[in-house]
C-alpha cells in the first residue's frame, strides 16, 4: 500500500499542518479538552499519545460529529462492497462540500499529518481498525 500512497500527496491548499489540526480539533471537539489534544498534537513527542487515542476516541462533540452508516448492497462479493461503501462514504462528504483532498490524523503513522487525496485515504483507512481523523479540506 505504501507504493500507492507514496504518489498521492497532494498540491498545498495554503493550510499548514498546524493551522489545520488546529482547525479540526477547534471546530470538532469539545471544548473543555480542545488545548490539551493541541498540545498533544503540537510536541511530536507527545503526538502518538493523542493518535493512539483515536480509535476509542469519545471527546467529539456530538452537534458535530456524527458517525457515517456503512451502506452496501449485501448482494455484493466481500471486495465489491467494500469498494462500494467507500464509494458511498466519498460521495457523502463530496455532497457536503469535501475537496478533493483531507488532511489526515491517524495512529498509522503512514498517513499521519499528511494531506491526501480523499479517495486514496479512504480506500487506506477502510477496514484497518486504526484511529484516523479524516479532515475534509473545503472544496475553493
Amino acid at each position: 500500500m505504501a507504493s500507492r500512497l507514496a504518489g498521492t500527496r497532494v498540491k498545498n491548499t495554503g493550510l499548514q499542518s498546524a493551522d489545520h489540526e488546529q482547525g479540526a480539533i477547534r471546530a470538532f471537539v469539545q471544548r473543555n479538552k480542545q488545548e490539551r489534544f493541541l498540545g498533544f498534537l503540537a510536541n511530536p513527542k507527545n503526538r502518538k499519545k493523542f493518535t493512539e487515542s483515536l480509535a476509542h476516541f469519545h471527546w467529539f462533540d456530538p452537534k458535530f460529529a456524527i458517525p457515517i452508516p456503512w451502506r452496501r448492497d449485501p448482494k455484493l462479493k466481500l471486495w465489491e462492497g467494500h469498494v462500494q461503501g467507500i464509494e458511498n462514504i466519498y460521495r457523502l462528504l463530496k455532497s457536503k462540500g469535501a475537496g478533493p483532498s483531507c488532511w489526515v490524523i491517524s495512529e498509522d503513522p503512514e498517513i499521519d499529518g499528511r494531506e491526501l487525496d480523499l479517495r486514496a485515504a479512504l480506500e487506506h483507512v477502510n477496514g484497518r481498525q486504526m484511529g484516523t481523523v479524516l479532515s475534509c479540506v473545503p472544496e475553493n
